[in-house]
């Protein structure tokens, strides 16, 4: 496997960049609209100051964390992403291999290039599945059981989708689902043959999950249209409260920013709060993450397990949100750059280099374990939370 000699995120990104034709590359990289949700955030992560302690014993640095009342190895799980097979055709499978290394979550999307069966297949581990609230009740009963089926060990239900946000860089690039040769992408792709090549004898590339269930076929096109036309914008709290009745391990709601969504959630019986504006590609203009975890993690009290969703770029983003209320980080557009960058070998690198920026982060910090994490480990912007 590849290896790319990288000392931060960002370097690992701008290795992307240059292997990703500009279309798939801002396909993975970008936001909504002006992009000032995914601005902020990686921005407001600055804001948040360390409060180190000294003369504390950090000789072992114990990185683990109870998540969901199991113990994993580094307070970090990979994202449900779509369509992680457009940037190398391992896509899922190479991503769900790399966090079962890790001994780490993988989440896998509703819209995911390979299934349910085909990733528990190939990478056994803590796999969880993010289901959609589809229309038809007895599509998302087909999931959750075949979830189930498969072992998956908890259910991630999105509830950010009403309508889809508007990504101008996808519009203006005319990226499609099937990525098409066509004049004017055909020079972008020539020159990035490494791309092309790899990605040349998987054209056929689908929606893994959905296939059985496009009228015109199993086709990325067919499938996707037949996705659109089942997102529902209509489904309320009630809907929460069947999936909850359905599915009797761990249920996580994502796409959560407000307390009292958090409150009403943990209510109606969710185990765990996803703070998430969707990577800033969903409302532009709504806040960042971690601007919205205190107030969330103030109204939840304990009464779930918080994980935060967008903006880690850095293990020290990862400890001010563990000191801020959450359990654990998704890493998504991270995870995505390694996998463009270096495949597998180079998701395997982005989880390690954020670990031991972790640890030395808690080091620094006079903390030891990640449940010695609270909020008088940081200094934040007083209008976030009361400071204690």
């Amino acid at each position: 496997m590849d290896r790319v000699s990288i000392h931060s995120v960002a370097q690992m990104r701008e290795q992307a960049r240059r292997y990703l034709p500009r279309m798939i590359f801002d396909f993975v990289d970008g936001g909504a609209e002006r992009e000032i949700t995914l601005r902020a955030n990686l921005d407001d992560f600055e804001a948040v100051r360390f409060r180190p302690r000294t003369l504390v014993d950090v000789g072992n640095v114990d990185l683990s964390a109870q998540v969901l009342g199991e113990r994993i190895d580094r307070p970090l799980m990979i994202a449900p992403m779509g369509l992680c097979g457009v940037v190398r055709p391992q896509g899922e499978l190479a991503l769900a291999r790399a966090a079962a290394r890790a001994g780490m979550p993988f989440v896998l999307s509703t819209a995911a290039s390979y299934s349910i069966e085909e990733v528990a297949e190939a990478a056994p581990g803590n796999l969880w599945f993010q289901l959609y609230l589809f229309r038809d009740p007895g599509l998302r009963g087909a999931f959750i059981e075949r979830a189930r089926e498969a072992g998956y060990r908890a259910l991630v239900v999105t509830v950010d989708l009403a309508r889809g946000g508007k990504r101008e860089k996808d519009l203006r690039n005319g990226f499609t689902v099937p990525v098409r040769w066509r004049p004017h992408n055909a020079v972008d792709f020539a020159t990035h043959p490494r791309w092309a090549l790899r990605m040349l004898p998987h054209r056929g590339m689908t929606l893994g999950n959905l296939k059985g269930f496009g009228a015109g076929g199993d086709d990325v096109m067919a499938l996707s249209t037949f996705m659109n036309t089942q997102i529902d914008p209509s489904v309320g709290w009630s809907d929460l409260e069947s999936l909850r009745a359905q599915w009797d391990l761990p249920l996580l709601v994502k796409g959560v920013l407000s307390p009292e969504d958090a409150s009403r959630a943990v209510e109606l019986g969710a185990d765990g709060i996803i703070v998430s504006n969707h990577g800033g590609r969903q409302l532009d203009g709504a806040p960042s993450t971690i601007s919205a975890l205190p107030a969330i993690a103030d109204a939840v009290g304990g009464r779930a397990d918080l994980i935060l969703d967008g903006g880690i770029r850095r293990g020290a983003d990862v400890v001010k949100a563990l000191a801020l209320g959450a359990r654990a980080c998704m890493i998504g557009k991270a995870a995505l750059y390694g996998l463009a960058a270096a495949g597998e070998a180079g998701v395997d690198q982005v989880i390690d280099l954020l670990s031991r920026e972790i640890d030395v982060a808690m080091a620094l910090s006079g903390r030891a374990r990640t449940e010695d994490l609270d909020r008088q480990a940081v200094r934040a912007p007083g209008e976030w939370f009361e400071a204690a």
